[in-house]
């Protein structure tokens, strides 16, 4: 399974989003730390959930990072993060 289907699954499955975009940005980071052939380094995620009222910014980017863990493990290198609840 891909990277990003596995992202999206386990972020869908855990915060019930109303909103959930997951794109690979690993083509814009060609040489940079982290980055390997193939791509699947790199992600942009953006995420409305009502799991995010009432946390802040830091809180959610860290429910997100604890719920990849093992896809930061597998080689997942950086996360550009915007999670808002709705509303916001």
């Amino acid at each position: 399974m891909r990277m990003q289907d596995t992202i999206n699954a386990k972020l869908t499955a855990a915060l019930a989003p109303l909103r959930l975009d997951v794109k690979d940005e690993s083509h814009l980071h060609v040489g940079h730390a982290g980055w390997r052939e193939g791509g699947e380094t790199h992600f942009r995620i953006d995420v409305v959930s009502a799991a995010f009222a009432g946390k802040s910014r830091v809180e959610r980017h860290r429910m997100i990072n604890a719920l990849l863990q093992d896809e930061f493990a597998r080689g997942l290198h950086a996360l550009a993060i915007k999670a808002e609840a709705p509303g916001e």
